[in-house]
């Protein structure tokens, strides 16, 4: 939270967590509350902007950060170092009304501004450059005209540069993931009804592989895509590793047989 407080908006937001149970397993829940709108409280890694997306994400870090997609997510992160690291963070977002919206360049300045490290600010401005680039190509306008909707609104600001946080804060050396689940279905966004995954969501993802669901919701949101997408280094199984330590998060949608979480796995 510290660092978050670099961005100087903390005035916009609140951060709230709580543990709870999902489909038999305690993780954590942790939300992103907007203060100067009404009725929006966002729930961090199941993104749905009017879509829900269902993760359970495993991370073992050996300094080796494998991240797994399956329904559940699952991520893998060996670390070297001798102190453990365990975060996990699912969001999901419900939006009663339109989010404000920020040019790309707008949020690069933001960025830039903020006394991060190198490596945060790197890794955060690859994630907003990977979606400014889907959003331009969708729409057929340059990368510097591209105005974000979902993404443009504080919380997903805060999904993203927290998420390069926490990241660096591992110390991981590389990242590894399964194939992304996308879901299936309808959702609604800003310029209407569309079929999941939603176009930007599948144009990020472009080069990395995505895996059959039959759960009609949306699994993966432009921001989840994003994140994943420039953090992971190969997509496959879990990796050989020694466990050090397991973390779960939490989405606000709830499936029958699915669990809706976040899995953090952190090894050597």
């Amino acid at each position: 939270m510290l660092e978050l407080k670099k961005l100087q908006i903390e005035d916009e937001y609140d951060l709230k967590w709580k543990s709870i149970v999902k489909n038999g397993i305690t993780s954590t829940k942790f939300d992103v509350i907007l203060l100067n709108s009404s009725n929006q409280v966002h729930d961090h890694h199941d993104h749905s902007h009017d879509h829900e997306h269902a993760h359970s994400h495993d991370h073992s870090h050996k300094h080796e950060h494998a991240h797994s997609h399956d329904h559940e997510h699952e991520h893998s992160h060996n670390h070297s170092h001798d102190h453990e690291h365990e975060h996990t963070h699912n969001h999901e977002h419900k939006h009663s009304h339109d989010h404000t919206h920020r040019a790309y360049k707008d949020i690069v300045e933001l960025i830039e501004a903020a006394d991060f490290s190198i490596p945060v600010k790197e890794t955060a401005l690859k994630i907003f450059k990977r979606i400014g680039e889907a959003e331009g190509h969708i729409h057929g306008i340059p990368l510097e005209k591209v105005h974000f909707h979902e993404v443009g609104a504080f919380d997903s600001i805060i999904d993203i540069i927290g998420a390069a946080i926490l990241i660096h804060q591992l110390n991981v050396d590389s990242i590894k993931a399964s194939p992304i689940p996308v879901g299936t279905g309808r959702i609604h966004i800003d310029h209407g009804i569309y079929p999941v995954p939603a176009p930007a969501t599948l144009e990020i993802l472009k080069g990395v592989p995505i895996e059959q669901s039959d759960i009609r919701a949306e699994l993966t949101t432009p921001t989840g895509a994003a994140i994943i997408a420039v953090l992971a280094e190969e997509f496959g199984p879990i990796p050989s590793m020694k466990i050090s330590s397991i973390g779960y998060g939490a989405g606000t949608k709830t499936f029958k047989q699915h669990p809706n979480v976040l899995r953090v796995i952190i090894g050597n």
